[in-house]
């Protein structure tokens, strides 16, 4: 069975069909350039690249060389809102020594980094892209000085097997109070960078996503739904009621974590695996009503079972699945969810391993109303200007898409700065033979 992104229309066609994935296609890519408009701010079309940490920035958190090249890059790349990678909002939730920290010593830097993406898109495509900071905490995957030290909501025994996380590194009540605050300030200081918006990151079991399903835990951020997704929603409404209006507030949203119940989010508590749109709709709706009008949904964990998020045609493991049937699966979870809160605007994920179809992909959701915007995650590191080939093409070249081939994942848990070895190997390639010596 072939695995690999799509060259061709016939391709993916052939698979569409025999695999029963059932995804839609649009010849007509025209809506990908039309504009959407949240709280007043223009996204001049509907392509988005999603955040893609680099692990380049400085060991005080700063942007650093390569973090400004990946910068300029995308906003050459004619993208109409670029998702900015995340950046911790305190020191000991890093996810690795070199990820970008935002605090008030680090600011002027990411001012500089803004008024450089504005300024290139400007120059090269004759308009600003909506830029928006994600702002997190690492908690169980914390690395600050490029060792783990987690922080966790629970012990889960499907991440810690026979070797449970001592309960001394389960975060308090009164520490997510810290966090809180800490998300809420530096949502202030993103504002004051020049952001147009600020994502309180809640997905791949990071802190805040891994407070969804924390069932088994007691306090004010456990047990029922509105505990388990305090964090997030206080968090998103501090930063409404402390920001102006006209600074957007979303989350990038784990709706579904592969995981039963009770260890995983967005399935029923009958041990099914399948998605259940309940809770994740309702959290939704709720953030809806706190004034959140642009939410970006992806599901799974990158560390743990990767062919949820990012369906790869080569990966670290085999994947029990085809990677189009992955692909099939966040759609239909975006697509349901819309149904359920229509009024709310979505940003896809997992279009990169749909290859040149993937505009075609888009279209057709968009145009049904299933989603508002079309995500790109690795694509984004293989082909910074993949925006700029549909909008002024009306296509890919297939021969500088990403291959979905894993090599920058590679490189990212090897502890090094990861990119495209494949379409960027003046600089990746070299860094992927020195670790590796491929």
């Amino acid at each position: 069975m072939r695995r690999r992104v799509y060259k061709t229309a016939d391709e993916f066609f052939e698979q569409n069909k025999s695999l029963c994935t059932n995804i839609e296609y649009s010849e007509n890519i025209d809506i990908l350039k039309t504009e959407l408009i949240i709280q007043e701010n223009v996204i001049h079309n509907r392509l988005v690249c999603q955040p893609m940490e680099g692990c380049d920035g400085t060991i005080d958190g700063k942007p650093g060389e390569l973090t400004n090249r990946r910068y300029m890059r995308l906003a050459s790349g004619s993208a109409g809102l670029i998702w900015f990678e995340a950046t911790a909002v305190m020191n000991e939730g890093k996810a690795n020594k070199r990820q970008l920290y935002i605090n008030e010593k680090t600011l002027d830097s990411f001012k500089a980094t803004v008024e450089l993406i504005k300024e290139t898109s400007m120059r090269e495509n004759g308009y600003e892209p909506i830029v928006i900071l994600q702002a997190t905490h690492s908690g169980r995957y914390s690395k600050p000085e490029g060792k783990p030290a987690p922080l966790i909501a629970y012990n889960n025994p499907i991440f810690e097997k026979n070797n449970p996380i001592t309960k001394t590194s389960i975060v308090t009540d009164e520490y997510l109070d810290r966090v809180g605050e800490a998300l809420i300030k530096g949502a202030a200081l993103a504002e004051s960078a020049g952001f147009d918006g600020v994502d309180i990151k809640c997905c791949h079991r990071y802190l805040n996503s891994e407070l969804l399903s924390a069932y088994n835990r007691e306090g004010r951020y456990g047990g029922n739904l509105e505990n388990r997704t305090r964090l997030l929603r206080e968090s998103v409404d501090g930063v409404i009621n402390s920001c102006s209006s006209r600074f957007i507030v979303t989350s990038r949203l784990n709706a579904y974590d592969g995981f039963a119940h009770p260890y995983g989010f967005g399935v029923k508590d009958n041990g099914s695996l399948e998605f259940y749109a309940k809770e994740p709709a309702w959290l939704i709706g709720k953030l809806y009503e706190s004034g959140v009008r642009l939410i970006n949904i992806t599901m799974g964990n990158p560390y743990f079972n990767p062919h949820v998020n990012r369906p790869f045609s080569v990966g670290g493991y085999e994947a029990p699945e085809h990677p189009l049937v992955g692909t099939a699966r966040i759609i239909s979870v975006i697509s349901e969810l819309k149904k359920q809160v229509p009024k709310m605007s979505f940003v896809s994920s997992a279009m990169t391993y749909l290859g040149s179809v993937s505009p075609n992909v888009a279209s057709a959701y968009i145009e049904k109303d299933l989603f508002d915007l079309a995500g790109f995650g690795r694509m984004t590191l293989a082909y910074p200007d993949f925006a700029r080939d549909i909008i002024n093409k009306g296509a890919l070249d297939s021969k500088k898409c990403c291959t979905c081939c894993s090599k920058c994942s590679e490189i990212m848990r090897s502890g090094s700065t990861p990119g495209c070895v494949i379409h960027d190997k003046d600089i990746y390639l070299k860094i992927y033979r020195e670790l590796f010596g491929k």
